[in-house]
C-alpha cells in the first residue's frame, strides 16, 4: 500500500496506464485478478492507486495485456518498484500541503516540464528574496518559520533543472516582468536571476505579449509533465484557490498540451523574451 494509506502520484500513474491497458483489450477486473492470481478488489485498488502491485504482477499483466514494448514495460517495472519511494521533500511534510506534495513528485519524475504562468515568476525560477515576499504576501498569516521551509523547499525544488537532467520551459505573461508584485530591487535581482538561468541549454524562457490579445488572460495559470524520451503530456497541474489540482484524463491532458502550444506559439522567441527582460532591468536600474 502507498504510504500513508493515500494513493501516491506514482501509484496512480502506474495505475492509470494498467487500466488504460486492460480497457484496450476488454478484460474485465475480474480477469485481470485471475491473472495474478489475485481479487477484483485487489485489482480496483490498484488502478485507482491505492495498492501497488509487485513487479512480478506487473509484468504479469502486461504479458496478458499484450504490451511488449520494452521501454514502457520498463517504465511501469520502475514505478512499481518506486512508488513508495521517499522524497526529499517529505522531510518538510509537517510544512506542505498534500497537493504540493504531489506536484513536487511530479516536477521530480519529469523529462519535461512546461509552464505557463500569468501573474507569478513560477517557483522553478524563483529567487529566495522573491519566493519569501510572495508567501508573506499571500492571503492569511503564515508564520515565519514555515516561511522559511516554504522557501528552502523552493529553492531544493530548483536543483532539478540546474543538474540537465529535465528540459523546462516557462512561458510568462507580460506582466510577470513589467508589473512588479514585490520590492523593486526584489524584482530586479529576480529578472537578473530568470536572464541567467535562461542560459541553461535545457532551460527556454519565454514572454507572452500585451500584444497576442486575451490569450494571457483565458488561462490560469498551469504545469505539465512528461515521463519518456518524448515530451508528451502525462499529466498537469493547476493552481487554484483550494491548492494544486492533477489531471490525468486523457481529455485534460490534451486540451491544456494544445493551450500550451497556442500560447508558446504566440510568445516572443526567447532571444526575443531576453531582449525584453534586459530592456526592463536597464529601466530599473536607471530609475533606481
Amino acid at each position: 500500500m502507498p504510504t500513508g494509506g493515500r494513493p501516491t502520484v506514482r501509484s496512480r500513474r502506474l495505475g492509470t496506464a494498467l487500466k488504460q491497458y486492460r480497457q484496450a483489450v476488454k478484460f474485465e477486473q475480474a480477469q485481470s485478478a485471475e491473472v495474478i492470481a489475485s481479487s477484483q478488489a485487489r485489482i480496483s485498488r490498484i488502478e485507482t492507486g491505492h495498492a501497488t502491485p509487485r513487479v512480478i504482477e506487473v509484468r504479469l499483466l502486461l504479458d496478458a495485456y499484450g504490451i511488449h514494448d520494452a521501454e514502457v514495460r520498463a517504465k511501469l517495472e520502475d514505478l512499481a518498484k518506486h512508488s513508495k519511494k521517499r522524497g526529499w521533500w517529505l522531510e518538510h511534510a509537517a510544512h506542505l500541503r498534500q497537493d504540493y506534495v504531489d506536484h513536487i513528485a511530479l516536477e521530480d519524475d519529469a523529462t519535461y516540464i512546461r509552464e505557463w504562468q500569468p501573474v507569478l515568476v513560477p517557483g522553478l525560477l524563483q529567487t529566495p528574496a522573491y519566493a519569501e515576499a510572495i508567501t508573506k504576501g499571500s492571503p492569511g498569516y503564515i508564520e515565519q518559520d514555515r516561511i522559511a521551509q516554504l522557501v528552502k523547499v523552493r529553492e531544493a525544488r530548483q536543483s532539478k533543472i540546474e543538474e540537465g537532467g529535465t528540459s523546462y520551459t516557462a512561458i510568462l505573461w507580460e506582466p510577470v516582468v513589467t508589473q512588479p508584485l514585490v520590492s523593486v530591487d526584489v524584482h530586479r535581482e529576480q529578472l537578473a536571476a530568470i536572464l541567467e538561468v535562461g542560459k541553461r541549454k535545457n532551460v527556454t524562457i519565454q514572454v507572452l505579449p500585451f500584444t497576442a490579445g486575451v490569450l494571457g488572460a483565458v488561462s490560469s495559470a498551469f504545469s505539465t509533465f512528461s515521463f519518456e524520451g518524448e515530451p508528451a503530456v502525462e499529466a498537469v497541474t493547476l493552481e487554484n484557490l483550494r491548492g494544486t489540482s492533477v489531471l490525468e484524463g486523457s481529455e485534460d491532458l490534451t486540451a491544456y498540451a494544445n493551450m500550451y502550444d497556442q500560447l508558446r506559439s504566440s510568445a516572443l522567441a526567447p532571444d526575443a523574451s531576453s531582449r525584453l527582460i534586459r530592456g526592463i532591468l536597464r529601466s530599473l536600474k536607471e530609475d533606481a
